[in-house]
């Protein structure tokens, strides 16, 4: 069920390599905007996306969701397609507007297919997936791991495969498998969603909320009338009935109709807030706001520290291994803990692993240097000054990629012309700070999402999911410009010590959380913990705010 966004992620970075052969400072602006477009669609209409999940039918929304994100990314890759055919002769039509359109085009495009994931996202891992098991705790958290692990594996498999396509055969080629690709597993998704909702009775029924213009409608109904007992009380009823017919006037207006999506996205924010979970929540977001993952900040760091591209091939398949490894952990430890304190000891796992990377920044090897300022290469790029020599000039950490936003360029020198490291110390705790982390970062990841989906109401789940995917777009946006503002190797020390105390916020809001909800019995993990007395109960409904 996972498939859609794991191909929206192949393709992104399919796309983002179809633009290598730009020059670098043209490929940087591409995906730059890109990725800020991108980050910033899903901040802003992420609660939109949320309300219309909500309220339509599930299978509606999941093949509109699967058709137009499959659709957009088959007219992407024809239009790059087009693009690397016939580059030189767009390049020359009106000084080169003709083939910025074309790329405006694949960004704005690209940018409805993510949408379109975000809300199949939502409406099959966090509102199908619930449904399915039942009432059944532990076939949700089953559920849940083994969706995330089939999400790891097509994660490493499918770049893999693309980027063969590509080496080997040329970027026309790769356009058109992805274009024909698309094609393919839409019919093949469209049937197996079909095939799931028959055999799932339970999706068929969904929990709307009741619009505020129809209950005011059943005010206006004659049993009202019938029921006054005098004249007085007749006209009193008729007078309200004037009031709510002018409420109804009011609201159905140009204007009013202009400030609905305003109004549900600020409603969207303020359910969010009231939520139970809402500090479990933050915490998950504050997590996306780091540098140490396998992106490609992390991956232009590790090349200036003298490791090659095979190495990195070895530590990514390591960190994948973690990753599932964690998946696989969470579902034990849920059962023996139960599902918050799951949360609170992943998270702990995760905070004593990355010390490692905060010692790597002192550890011999290091490039961490305070008195170089963060801003040198910036500047030095912005005045453009080759007066310097090549030694002062640090390689850039600033790429962006398919989803966050980094991509795998560097700027960073062939490594026959860099100088051999006096140690390898710092880098080696680096990593093993990163692959190490993965164990208690996905079953941290894994609590809070089945925490979302046990204690928010079904004619919420959408909404909320929605801005919690807004929070985490954020944060991550955050992480972007943190890097954009410090992008040379010697103040990546100041990045990691920064993203370490970002993940450490986020626990302690979840340790905040999980304490008051159990209380002391958050330390006894071998405790069983009791549902009913965990979390207060959920909102009923979203705020109403005219």
């Amino acid at each position: 069920m996972d498939s859609a966004e794991s191909k929206k992620r192949c393709c992104g970075r399919s796309f983002l390599r179809g633009l290598i052969p730009l020059t670098f400072i043209y490929f940087l602006l591409l995906t730059a905007v890109y990725g800020l477009v991108v980050a910033g669609s899903v901040l802003l209409l992420g609660a939109i996306i949320g309300d219309w999940v909500d309220k339509n039918p599930r299978l509606k929304v999941a093949q509109t969701s699967l058709v137009v994100q499959n659709c957009a990314v088959i007219v992407c890759g024809i239009l790059l397609m087009v693009v690397f055919q016939f580059k030189e002769q767009l390049d020359e039509l009106y000084n080169g507007w003709v083939l910025t359109c074309c790329y405006i085009l694949v960004i704005s495009i690209a940018n409805i297919a993510n949408l379109a994931s975000t809300a199949m996202s939502i409406t099959i891992q966090r509102d199908w997936v619930v449904v399915v098991a039942g009432q059944d705790s532990s076939k949700l958290a089953d559920m849940n791991a083994t969706v995330r692990i089939i999400d790891q594996l097509t994660n490493i498999l499918a770049p893999m495969l693309v980027g063969q396509i590509m080496a080997f055969g040329s970027n026309f080629i790769g356009c058109g498998f992805i274009a024909g690709w698309n094609l393919c597993s839409m019919c093949l998704e469209y049937g197996l969603l079909w095939k799931v909702y028959q055999k799932t009775p339970a999706l068929a029924v969904k929990t709307v909320k009741k619009d505020e213009d129809q209950e005011l409608k059943q005010l206006n109904s004659p049993k009202e009338l019938e029921n006054g007992q005098g004249p007085v009380e007749g006209s009193q009823l008729m007078n309200e009935t004037a009031v709510v017919k002018a409420e109804l006037a009011k609201k159905t207006g140009c204007c009013y109709q202009m400030m609905e999506p305003l109004r549900t996205i600020r409603n969207g924010w303020v359910a969010y807030y009231n939520q139970s979970i809402f500090f479990a929540g933050m915490a998950l977001a504050f997590l996306y706001m780091t540098v140490l993952g396998f992106d490609c900040i992390t991956t232009g760091y590790a090349y200036t520290q003298g490791l090659n591209g095979s190495v990195l091939s070895l530590l990514m398949g390591a960190s994948a291994v973690s990753g599932i490894c964690g998946t696989v952990a969470f579902t034990w430890v849920r059962k023996k803990c139960g599902l918050i304190r799951t949360g609170f000891i992943s998270g702990v796992v995760q905070l004593s692993c990355l010390l490692l990377c905060v010692a790597s920044v002192f550890a011999p090897g290091s490039p961490f240097d305070l008195s170089v300022s963060p801003f040198q290469d910036i500047y030095s790029h912005l005045i453009g000054d080759s007066s310097l020599p090549e030694a002062d000039h640090p390689a850039s950490l600033l790429n962006i990629d398919a989803q966050g936003l980094l991509v795998n360029i560097s700027t960073v020198p062939p490594a026959e012309e860099m100088p051999p490291l006096q140690s390898y110390l710092s880098v080696s705790l680096l990593f093993s700070g990163v692959i190490a982390a993965r164990l208690g970062l996905w079953a941290f990841d894994l609590t809070v999402t089945q925490l979302i989906q046990e204690n928010v109401i079904e004619s919420e789940r959408g909404v909320i999911n929605g801005v919690q995917n807004s929070m985490n777009y954020l944060l991550d946006l955050l992480h972007f410009i943190m890097v954009i503002l410090a992008p040379n190797p010697e103040a990546f020390g100041l990045l990691v010590i920064l993203s370490v105390s970002f993940v450490a916020m986020g626990h302690i809001m979840y340790f905040r959380f999980a304490f008051k909800s159990l209380g002391r019995r958050l330390f006894l993990c071998c405790s069983p913990e009791q549902k009913a007395q965990d979390l207060p109960a959920a909102p009923s409904s979203l705020p109403t705010i005219v």
